[in-house]
């Protein structure tokens, strides 16, 4: 068995970088100090990444749009978000099946892409993915259709979600009253789930050993970087306070102020 790196020096350079977004990049649909610095560091160096979320909603696209106008320049083939993580996945288990699926243009867009056939007529999938428009008939097929069969699977499990007025609910809650209302309990794709990691890396061409994850939340990317293998970095710009840090039974690789900190880790790959 090989021995078990002790430092730094013993552990193999990384040479590709997953980040998220809301709170290590941007914030309030501003750029966080050093943001922009951090992506062009690792343009310079040549070095694959992605830049996460575990949002459903908005296309690739939409998301490169909306970091442009925040201020950073992060190609749409640089996003990966957990409909595009879900549509890999399902392409993985069960390549150009159906799916019933309640979502917006963002999920629905990826599993089109990934060759899905959206039906609410038997399918092998119902997919639910956050929208700010859920539908209660809807919902009642989801559920007819997950108590006929269909398998119940769910983009991610964050429960809430942030807006200008206050909390809104997300996929997880919607999840939870259609498990509570079938007895199915739905498969999350997303964070902190380490598929969506894998996923990703596998899309960059790169391998655990050799990625990092740079995140805000110790219970989603910390933890999802953490089961896939890789050196995760948490930057206290986000979500997450020093304090919390120590409540958890798991540690980051690095503890950060903010993304601007890792930029002389990027400049020092070879």
């Amino acid at each position: 068995m090989a021995d078990i790196p002790t430092s730094l020096h013993d552990l193999p350079p990384v040479t590709a970088w997953l980040s998220d977004m809301d709170g290590v990049l941007v914030k309030e649909n501003r750029a966080l100090p050093g943001a922009q610095q951090f992506l062009d560091a690792l343009e310079r160096k040549g070095l694959p990444f992605l830049v996460l979320t575990n949002n459903s909603i908005f296309t690739n696209r939409d998301l490169a749009a909306r970091l442009e106008r925040s201020g950073l320049n992060v190609p749409e083939e640089r996003i990966w978000t957990s409909a595009n993580a879900t549509a890999a996945f399902l392409s993985q288990q069960s390549p150009q099946s159906t799916a019933f699926v309640i979502g917006e243009a963002g999920l629905t867009t990826a599993l089109h892409g990934a060759g899905y056939v959206m039906t609410d007529q038997d399918p092998e999938y119902v997919v639910l993915g956050e929208t700010r428009n859920y539908d209660f008939n809807a919902l009642t097929r989801a559920i007819r259709l997950i108590e006929n069969g269909a398998k119940f699977i769910a983009t991610n499990p964050d429960v809430t979600g942030p807006s200008d007025e206050g909390t809104l609910p997300a996929t997880g809650s919607i999840a939870s009253m259609i498990q509570a209302a079938t007895g199915r309990t739905p498969y999350f794709v997303g964070k902190p789930n380490p598929v969506m990691i894998r996923a990703g890396l596998n899309k960059i061409g790169a391998h655990s050993e050799n990625a990092a994850m740079v995140g805000d939340r110790m219970d989603t990317d910390v933890q999802a970087g953490v089961e896939a293998g890789l050196r995760t970095h948490l930057v206290l710009s986000g979500s997450t306070s020093l304090e919390q840090v120590e409540t958890f039974p798991f540690r980051p690789f690095g503890i950060h102020e903010g993304i601007g900190e890792l930029i002389e880790l990027v400049e020092a790959t070879r």
